[in-house]
């Protein structure tokens, strides 16, 4: 009788995880295909395009680009070089001193030469008390200030209240742009005649480059094992995801670490939301929400143009904090616009995005973790649970390696990214071994985080930053 139920519950569970990552499989599938034609599709275009058809429209839609920066005085110099090196006509840089304890408005002040001034202050959004403004002499588009402490959220909203343009761009203070970034991803905008309301521009990691005044001078991979990953699932998370989520008008997610967004939209909705660990992803739902919900014809689009540059935690005890804060943040926007899920009035965001992110991306390190244990048991049970093993260990690969290996060629062959051969063939390599420990690792801080979800925990923690290379890579 108990082993007629063992084998029921085997057989039950095996199939349970079988369907699912067939199902993951598939989705991805069809997303690299996606991306495949899109990119294709970009790189055949003139990419100066833009700038020669489009420039008088782009002097109508000037951009506000909002820095948040708490203790961020190892990486906010080099970050404001490179935004004042965007080539865009025209633009404000607002750098939001969220009550530093480090050097970091300090820095800034000497580095650029800052005055305090007087600043009139439009209470849209509210927020902690603005202490001070300064504006820099040498870049007079250039402005500091001095906040109360009130975390990244509070941030980007006294930087809303004090921008003077229609649109605003959001941008992490250890971030580097690309000269052109702001132009690739503000082009939905400008040629969609604000149907467009918000863009999200794609994310490189940074770590091992040569960077100098703001600009990247090499593009080569850090020698940190654990950076390489990161890279390696960085590539398979936006090119795999957010293209095709974008082409279906289905984004709930674009990268706090550089996107764009309609100033009037976001201060509908209520701006940034405080009391949220995934403030951009709070937002774009809400951004969503509101869209369905009054009938209007705009988009969220994602640009896949690698535009963004930006540091990433070179060890375990950082790295877990951000994946678990994540995957908390997460679970917090689905679990506070829950009733979306699987409701017509919502269309497709309701019925296709709420599922997927829910079943996926939510639970999904659930139902891996439990196949990881499952493979392991039926390993030892032998017989016909050998052969569900083996085939379940097949699909482990195909999702773990080869969509990652995919997303690394794609991103090879359409970008031009990575010109070394060998560049290409370690990332390759590492992808081939992210099943046998990055993989498991990072489940287990995505279950962290639905530990801390439920159990109400809100920490945020620190990242350390050790700064980007000043010097040639090694």
């Amino acid at each position: 009788m108990l082993l007629s139920i063992l084998n029921f519950l085997m057989l039950f569970f095996g199939n349970i995880i079988l369907i699912y990552m067939i199902v993951v499989i598939f989705s991805y599938s069809i997303m690299l295909i996606f991306a495949s034609i899109e990119l294709r599709k970009k790189y055949k275009l003139n990419r100066t395009e833009i700038e020669e058809d489009y420039i008088d429209v782009i002097y109508t839609k000037p951009v506000s680009i909002i820095v948040p920066a708490f203790n961020e005085e190892v990486g906010v110099v080099e970050s404001i070089h490179s935004l004042l090196s965007l080539r865009y006509p025209l633009t404000e840089i607002i750098v939001v001193n969220d009550g530093s304890t480090d050097l970091t408005q300090e820095k800034v002040i000497e580095q650029f030469k800052m005055k305090k001034i007087e600043k009139i202050l439009r209470a849209q959004l509210p927020t902690k008390k603005v202490l001070s403004v300064y504006r820099s002499e040498i870049h007079p588009n250039l402005l500091l200030v001095e906040k109360e402490n009130g975390g990244k959220a509070d941030a980007l909203n006294v930087g809303i209240n004090i921008a003077q343009y229609p649109y605003f761009c959001s941008i992490d203070g250890d971030s580097l742009l690309q000269e052109q970034a702001l132009l690739h991803v503000m082009k939905p905008i400008i040629l969609s005649d604000e149907e467009v309301i918000a863009t999200g521009g794609n994310i490189r990691i940074a770590n091992g480059l040569n960077v100098h005044f703001g600009s990247v001078f090499e593009s080569s991979n850090s020698s940190n094992l654990l950076v390489v990953m990161q890279i390696v699932e960085y590539l398979r998370a936006f090119l795999l995801g957010r293209i095709a989520l974008s082409k279906l008008n289905l984004v709930l997610i674009i990268s706090g670490a550089f996107s764009v967004f309609s100033k009037k939209w976001v201060v509908e909705v209520g701006g940034y939301s405080t009391h949220t660990i995934g403030e951009d992803m709070e937002l774009v739902v809400k951004l969503q929400r509101f869209i369905k919900e009054k009938k209007l014809k705009k988009r969220i689009e994602f640009v896949p143009d690698p535009v963004c540059f930006t540091e990433a935690p070179q060890s375990l005890g950082v790295l877990r904090k951000q994946r678990r804060r994540w995957h908390q943040g997460l679970i917090e926007s689905l679990w506070k616009h829950k009733n979306i899920t699987f409701n017509p009035k919502f269309g497709s965001i309701g019925t296709v995005a709420f599922p997927y992110f829910w079943l996926v991306e939510c639970l999904g390190p659930l139902i891996e973790l439990g196949g990881y244990i499952y493979v392991i048991v039926c390993f030892f049970l032998g017989d016909i649970y050998l052969e569900f093993a083996i085939i379940l260990s097949l699909l482990f690969v195909l999702y773990g390696s080869l969509l990652s290996v995919a997303s690394i060629i794609l991103e090879a062959w359409s970008t031009n990214t990575y010109p070394k051969r060998i560049v290409v063939i370690r990332l390759i390599f590492m992808a081939l071994t992210e099943i046998f420990w990055y993989k498991p690792l990072t489940l287990l801080w995505r279950l962290e985080g639905i530990m801390y979800f439920l159990r109400g925990r809100s920490e945020w923690g620190n990242m350390s930053r050790v700064g980007m290379s000043k010097g040639p890579s090694r």
